[in-house]
């Protein structure tokens, strides 16, 4: 494994040669008046640099369209996989640059936030389903699969939700027989994202009929039979991502497209959440910082009765608390990845951060809305359409009631265990 704190190999001929100015008009990252982050180390924002150029040129001019279309074109994603921001931590002979350190995936999540479109799944294709393949995939698997998806060329999604289960994964009613040489899947799902683009989806399924948690996870490809897509679904906000239902009916899933053991899914989809959940926190924050300096920003300009609006003092004292508030929580959040780099962070600190920093997220975007005052509510500005992209960070990856129930149980107030 490559060192943790260099950048991905084949990073120095595309980076600056100075690391970020101590007299840039913003700390690294491009935001504003926010505490210094001690866990970036000098490669880190020359890294950072270079994908926010990316950001800015490649992906930002086209969000607009992928709002107004419903899903990103397939392009960015053959894009990103050029510049080897796709699959960072995968090793060479899988298509990666073989860098096992998450501060690499959590720089491309926050620029994307600020400079593209949180619509496009970057971070869900390499950080949330990608690892399964690698985490549980044979080797034949992984050199099927894995240098396609770095690439950009195969772009991924998983198939948990469905229509009466939601977060319950023991309540899934999508079930995978054995037939001897394959398996037969069939069932539906849901709230599928990527669910229109997917060239690969990872599909939990029921295997057993009497033990609701032996589930396995088959991988499916685009153009099996049986397998269909659903019209993309309409949201309340993350209009640029595309979400659909899927179909499975009598679908033939060859035995070399089971990851892992047929019956240990939930037990897989356990120890893989922690990470997912992460993923959501530095996406929260992300969102939470990007609405601070856009709604810091229309405080300064915006005037009335005469002055700007900055200047009366609950602004200031609502933006002071926004402020302290992020930072905190973004140091919580930062250490969180870096117990994740060491393989320590545990589903308990997962699920608190995940929690705390959705809900700061929705915080935020009511409190910046507010601000703004009728501009807020129109679709023009970029706040009334991250108002609506947070509100389901509250909702997916476990809604914030699910975190405090794993929260709580972690204390030893698991019902199951009093009397």
């Amino acid at each position: 494994m490559a060192s943790a704190s260099r950048p991905p190999h084949g990073y120095a001929r595309r980076l600056p040669s100075r690391t970020a100015s101590t007299t840039d008009p913003s700390p690294p990252g491009g935001h504003s008046k926010m505490m210094q982050r001690l866990i970036f180390e000098p490669e880190h924002e020359q890294f950072r640099d270079m994908v926010r150029r990316f950001f800015q040129k490649e992906i930002g001019p086209h969000t607009a369209r992928w709002r107004e279309q419903g899903h990103v074109d397939r392009w960015a994603y053959q894009k990103a996989g050029e510049l080897g921001l796709l699959l960072m931590w995968a090793g060479e002979a899988y298509g990666g640059a073989g860098i096992d350190d998450f501060r690499y995936e959590q720089i491309v999540s926050e620029e994307n936030i600020r400079h593209g479109d949180i619509g496009f799944y970057i971070n869900l294709h390499s950080g949330l389903v990608a690892p399964y393949i690698a985490g549980l995939g044979t080797e034949e698997q992984k050199q099927r699969w894995l240098p396609g998806c770095a690439k950009g060329d195969k772009i991924l999604a998983i198939a948990l939700t469905e229509p009466g289960a939601g977060s319950d994964l023991a309540g899934m009613r999508t079930t995978a027989v054995d037939n001897g040489d394959h398996w037969v899947l069939n069932g539906s799902k849901t709230y599928i994202s990527n669910g229109q683009l997917a060239d690969i989806v990872i599909v939990a399924a029921k295997t057993s009929t009497t033990e609701s948690h032996r589930i396995g996870l088959f991988v499916i490809e685009a153009g099996a039979a049986g397998f269909e897509r659903g019209t993309r679904l309409k949201k309340m906000g993350l209009h640029a991502q595309d979400t659909s239902e899927l179909f499975f009916k009598d679908v033939k899933v060859p035995k070399n497209q089971v990851l892992g053991e047929p019956e240990k899914g939930f037990h897989y989809l356990t120890n893989f959440l922690s990470g997912e959940r992460l993923i959501v926190a530095v996406s929260s924050m992300a969102q939470s910082q990007t609405a601070f300096d856009l709604t810091l920003e229309f405080a300064r300009d915006r005037r009335a009765f005469g002055r700007a609006i900055g200047k009366f003092q609950n602004t200031r004292f609502v933006l002071a608390d926004l402020r302290a508030r992020i930072d905190a929580m973004q140091t919580f959040v930062d250490q969180c990845v870096m117990l994740h780099n060491q393989k320590e962070l545990t589903s308990e600190v997962a699920a608190s951060a995940k929690y705390l920093a959705s809900e700061l997220e929705n915080d935020v975007m009511d409190a910046c809305v507010q601000i703004h005052g009728g501009a807020g509510y129109m679709e023009e500005y970029r706040i009334s359409r991250m108002f609506t992209d947070a509100r389901v960070s509250r909702i997916f990856a476990g809604s914030s009631e699910i975190m405090k129930e794993i929260i709580g149980r972690s204390l030893g107030l698991d019902e199951r265990k009093l009397n």
